[in-house]
């Protein structure tokens, strides 16, 4: 058969996201703050959207139409008259007098009135660096100019936890030092704080930190350079008898060594902090839960009435700019639409969850219910996915305290009298039981499942582990304490 080239119709049907559908989406899954940032973007670059002091309902026109009064323009006001800065307003200017205001060494500016000083308030500042507290001591240190030289270059490689994460020959090869020399210079700064700085590994920095306590030549130090292992595995008699001690002296040594600060940077964290705001109340009034979304600090858009005039008369036969308005006030209307039927969305998958888990807000999550997105996504006609793309990074204000939307989700145990019990609460249980332990003897895995099968909760040993170790709990040989 000749292979040949051809031209035909044909006839089929497929899906097609809109790009209304496809921001309607985006907006759905992103947080109250992160829609925030959105919104105020979207004021910036559009000019056709305006920020309104009350909200209003939209509208969606036939064409550009918008049922708005236009605002009649301001009189002009012939009180003031406009200044202009011309060479004679220049002259006039002490300029000697005003640069004399100004202390250019350090960008400062003095103030003869202490009133005339700004509050300290509007003063900006950061947190020091352990790379800024560490040049600082250098600095401070008398040392030569080939130490000083070294000694940043030490401390350019110490990580955030303190650490020192390079060797003395690389830093004596960069500075063209011999690598004894560098060596003395990281002892030098093994002495700056925090104590433990500028160690090359776990077990020199506890000793450096011991030594700088003046516990050198005692059990502590003993156990750090000989015994590091066997105290991480806790084997306390075998230790005993290696060196000669009473056990009580090994558990007296090692609790003043879980004392220590195994990462002595950590002070000096430059981590941000990630505020969780609630994008949900619930509060009971009476014998029911009201919700309510919280709409603090989220500017209501409009359409700027300014631009109304424009889109009917066609900005003035300009055929440019009438695209130009024609696209901005078509966007402008799918974003007001898409947020507001966000809105919609999650109220009504709050109230939904609200409804399933009324015991759990009442009484506690001892009462908290199996729950899957599937009962929400049929209680209020959704899909699946959209019942997920809600509960993504939304958090519910509860009588019960500060919530993700996905804490309602579990799956749900069997009891021996039928019933069902969501895994959280079975969580709840075994962080109860181990709690109340004796921390000489821990229970082990085994025992929590049969104490939980005397409470009708018939759970594997394995899954006593899976639960335990997603509650970050050790252990019994972990849990178990000797002091």
């Amino acid at each position: 058969m000749a292979i040949e080239m051809r031209q035909q119709m044909k006839l089929s049907q497929q899906l097609v996201m809109t790009p209304q559908l496809q921001q309607a989406i985006k907006l759905l899954q992103l947080s109250r703050i992160e829609l925030q940032d959105l919104v105020r973007q979207e004021l910036e670059e559009n000019p056709i959207l305006d920020e309104s002091p009350e909200l209003e309902e939209v509208k969606e026109p036939d064409t550009l139409e918008v049922t708005e009064k236009e605002e009649q323009p301001r009189e002009k006001n012939d009180d003031f008259a406009e200044v202009k800065a011309g060479e004679e307003t220049l002259k006039e200017i002490d300029w000697a007098t005003y640069l004399d205001g100004y202390n250019y060494s350090s960008g400062e500016q003095y103030f003869d009135d202490e009133d005339d000083r700004p509050s300290y308030e509007n003063l900006l500042t950061k947190k020091a660096t352990l790379f800024d507290h560490l040049m600082w001591q250098l600095n401070l240190t008398r040392l030569t100019e080939a130490e000083q030289a070294v000694g940043a270059e030490i401390i350019g490689n110490i990580d955030e936890d303190g650490y020192f994460r390079a060797t003395p020959a690389e830093v004596a090869g960069a500075c063209g030092v011999d690598e004894a020399f560098a060596e003395s210079v990281l002892l030098k700064i093994q002495e700056f704080d925090p104590m433990g700085v500028a160690s090359r590994n776990l077990r020199e920095c506890l000793l450096i930190q011991v030594r700088q306590l003046g516990m050198t030549g005692g059990v502590v130090e003993s156990l750090l350079s000989d015994h590091l292992n066997d105290l991480e595995a806790r084997k306390y008699k075998q230790i005993a008898k290696a060196i000669g001690i009473e056990i009580q002296e090994v558990l007296t040594a090692a609790k003043i060594i879980a004392g220590l600060d195994p990462k002595p940077g950590r002070q000096f964290s430059q981590e941000d902090v990630h505020y969780i705001s609630a994008d949900i109340f619930v509060y009971k009034v009476g014998d029911e839960f009201v919700v309510l979304l919280n709409d603090e600090g989220m500017p209501n858009i409009r359409v700027n009435p300014l631009y109304i005039a424009e889109g009917r008369n066609g900005a003035a036969g300009d055929q440019k700019a009438e695209e130009y308005i024609t696209d901005k006030m078509r966007s402008a209307l799918w974003l007001i639409k898409s947020i507001h039927q966000r809105q919609r969305t999650i109220y009504k998958v709050a109230k939904s969850i609200v409804k399933f888990q009324r015991a759990f807000l009442e009484r506690g999550i001892a009462y908290l219910k199996p729950l899957v997105l599937r009962d929400i996504a049929e209680d209020i006609g959704m899909h699946e996915s959209t019942i997920s793309r809600v509960t993504t990074n939304k958090y519910m204000q509860t009588p019960q305290g500060l919530l993700e939307l996905k804490y309602f989700f579990n799956s749900g145990i069997s009891t021996s009298e039928g019933d069902s019990i969501a895994s959280e609460s079975v969580k709840d249980k075994i962080r109860e039981i181990l709690e109340t332990e004796d921390p000489r003897k821990p229970l082990s895995d085994q025992r929590i499942a049969e104490i939980l099968s005397d409470h009708n909760i018939n759970i594997a040993r394995r899954t006593v582990t899976k639960y335990r170790e997603m509650l970050k709990i050790g252990s019994s040989s972990e849990r178990k304490r000797f002091f």
